[in-house]
């Protein structure tokens, strides 16, 4: 299988991205209600710049959707990953792992202090994808949500991007200002 090519998504994702969306929802990922037939994809408050997206062989197969925690101006130094799917067909071909690490570099190279998630308590493979690409658990809110007759952890995860508790090392990603080593861009990398 290719390596997937990640991109900002644009207007012309829309059809795409909604497809996914309606083919990929369920209640091991998502809290709210499935997505209507003709429900947009993009909103007001999540446009194509809050979106990237890969592609293998030219064909959109999956999303992260970036935005903030919360609205206030005091938390405006951290980016969080509200979102993430991958077309049925192409998983367990690194797509997911190639937009974790693009949404994670983006957010460095933007300055971002830190970057976090909310994933649902039962999502094993969707933690495990997230703490092998260095996000920690930073706290559970027990049975927040009752989803499919079971009540359901919310767990928050996050990851430092700068300072003295980002990761560093070689397998670290390299920060806003370090000049581009010879594997540059790395697999999966955001381009224009």
């Amino acid at each position: 299988m290719p390596v997937p090519h990640i991109r900002r998504a644009s207007s012309q994702d829309e059809q795409p991205l909604r497809r996914i969306d309606l083919d990929t929802w369920s209640h091991l990922h998502a809290v709210s209600p499935p997505p209507g037939p003709d429900d947009p994809f993009f909103r007001d408050t999540s446009g194509p710049d809050a979106h990237l997206v890969a592609e293998l062989d030219g064909v959109v197969v999956g999303y992260v959707r970036l935005g903030f925690p919360t609205p206030l101006a005091s938390n405006t130094h951290v980016r969080q990953i509200r979102g993430l799917a991958v077309a049925g067909a192409a998983r367990g071909h690194g797509v997911g792992r190639a937009l974790v690490r693009a949404a994670v570099e983006e957010a460095r190279r933007e300055g971002f202090r830190r970057i976090t998630l909310r994933v649902l308590g039962h999502n094993t493979a969707a933690r495990a994808l997230y703490e092998s690409e260095g996000f920690v658990v930073e706290g559970v809110q027990p049975e927040e949500f009752h989803l499919d007759c079971r009540y359901v952890d919310d767990v928050l995860m996050g990851q430092m991007l700068t300072g003295p508790d980002a990761p560093a090392g070689p397998d670290a990603p390299a920060g806003p200002d370090a000049p581009a080593g010879p594997d540059a861009p790395a697999e999966g990398a955001l381009t224009a």
